[in-house]
C-alpha cells in the first residue's frame, strides 16, 4: 500500500473496537518514531507505551471520557522534556561518539552549537522540545496507518491532571499529546464510512 492511499484509509477514529494489535505491527510504529527527525537529532522527549487497562480507565478520566482511550490497544503519550540540560547533551554527544566510532572531543564544534539552546529559558525550551514531539506524532499516525493500524491523536485533556498521575514530574516530563491505536469498530463509529474532506490542493498549495 502506497503512503498516500494508506492516509487516504486513515481518519480520526472516533470509537475502536478493542482488538488487540499485534506485538510485530506495535514495534514497527515504536520503531518508525524511533527514526523520526528532531532538532539537531536530539529527540528532547519520552513516549509513555500504555496497555494496562486499569491505568487506561484512570487516563480516560482526566482525558473528557473520550471511549479510544478504554477501547484502544495501546496508549502513547507524548511528553517533552520540561528543561534542557548539560547532562542531556553530553548523554547525547557520548551516544554519538559510541554509535559512530569518533573521540566526543571531535564533535564539540557541533555541542557548543548546540549547548547555546541552554541560554533559553525553561519556558522558551518547553516550547522548543513540545513542538519536536509533534513531529514524531504525524510520523507515527504514518506508520500506523501503513500497517492498517487506527489511531486517533488527542489534546483534549488535563496536562496537569494527567502529569500528576503519571508522575511525569518526577521524570521531568510535561504531557503534550495522546495517541490511542487500535481497531475502528466499524458498526459504531459515525465516522467509519464518510468520504474524508481536505481542503482543495489549489488552496491549500502556494505554489511561487
Amino acid at each position: 500500500m502506497s503512503i498516500t492511499t494508506a492516509l487516504s484509509w486513515r481518519y480520526a477514529t472516533k470509537k475502536m473496537n478493542g482488538t488487540k494489535i499485534p506485538k510485530e505491527k506495535l514495534e514497527i510504529i515504536l520503531n518508525a518514531i524511533a527514526q523520526a527527525p528532531s532538532s539537531f537529532g536530539l529527540q528532547p522527549y519520552s513516549i509513555l507505551v500504555i496497555e494496562d487497562k486499569a491505568l487506561l480507565e484512570k487516563i480516560k478520566a482526566v482525558a473528557n471520557n473520550q471511549s479510544q482511550i478504554t477501547d484502544a490497544s495501546a496508549l502513547l503519550v507524548f511528553a517533552a522534556w520540561k528543561k534542557l540540560t548539560q547532562a542531556h547533551i553530553d548523554d547525547y554527544f557520548n551516544r554519538i561518539a559510541e554509535v559512530r566510532d569518533v573521540t566526543v572531543e571531535s564533535l564539540n564544534p557541533l555541542k557548543e552549537h548546540i549547548e547555546t539552546q541552554l541560554k533559553n529559558s525553561d519556558a522558551d525550551n518547553l516550547v522548543w522540545n513540545a513542538k519536536q514531539t509533534y513531529i514524531a506524532l504525524g510520523i507515527a499516525l504514518v506508520a500506523a496507518a501503513e500497517e492498517h493500524v487506527d489511531s486517533t491523536p488527542m489534546e483534549g485533556f488535563d496536562n496537569h491532571a494527567l502529569d500528576v498521575l503519571l508522575k511525569l514530574n518526577e521524570k521531568g516530563l510535561a504531557s503534550t499529546v495522546l495517541l490511542p491505536l487500535g481497531y475502528r469498530d466499524t458498526e459504531h463509529d459515525y465516522l467509519v464510512n464518510l468520504k474524508k474532506v481536505r481542503r482543495e490542493k489549489e488552496k491549500l498549495f502556494i505554489r511561487l
